[in-house]
């Protein structure tokens, strides 16, 4: 069996999951509502204040889409009920941005500003000039766009300037050393 397939997952109070045929789940929670179409091989059942998902047979292809099944529908029960967030730092002198409405702009050392505006169902907040929190009740739009914002301008190894998720170390070198 798979260890996190056979995990069975507590629905909260508050949160409606109703599933259709062909796997499409759809989760209503506090935070908001959820669908996802999930693999069809997968046998998803709802007991009582838990979902369970089984696998038919124990093809390599199977026990991997078991986990993978589990751990989405986890995922979408999460994110209606307590949400994702992902935290972001900018680092540099003169580096720093700016929220205007649904718009960021961003001053990472380029010639122009950099802007980039919010997707649907995401949200940022500004603390200060250099730390960008990214909120959202989808574990993965969060993720992605999180890392669309890193990728503006990635961390160097030298000195450390870019953005950076908060929880992320960056491997410093060593720069040059002066001709004796």
């Amino acid at each position: 069996m798979s260890r996190i397939g056979r995990l069975p997952i507590e629905i909260p109070a508050g949160v409606e999951i109703k599933i259709e045929e062909g796997n499409k789940v759809t989760v209503k929670g506090p935070k908001g509502t959820l669908e996802k179409c999930l693999p069809v091989e997968m046998t998803i059942k709802q007991e009582g204040t838990e979902l369970i998902v089984t696998r038919p047979n124990d093809l390599k292809k199977m026990k991997s889409l078991h986990g993978l099944t589990r751990s989405l529908l986890a995922n979408m029960v999460t994110g209606v009920t307590e949400g994702y967030q992902k935290t972001l730092e900018i680092n540099g002198v003169g580096y720093r941005a700016s929220k205007k409405g649904k718009e960021i702009s961003f001053n990472l050392g380029f010639s122009h500003p950099v802007s980039m505006t919010d997707p649907e169902g995401i949200e940022t907040e500004m603390e200060g000039q250099n730390i960008i929190h990214v909120k959202g009740i989808d574990k993965e739009k969060v993720g992605q766009y999180a890392a669309e914002i890193r990728d503006l301008r990635r961390p160097e190894p030298y000195k450390g300037k870019g953005i950076k998720y908060a929880d992320e170390v960056i491997r410093r070198k060593v720069g040059k050393t002066g001709a004796k």
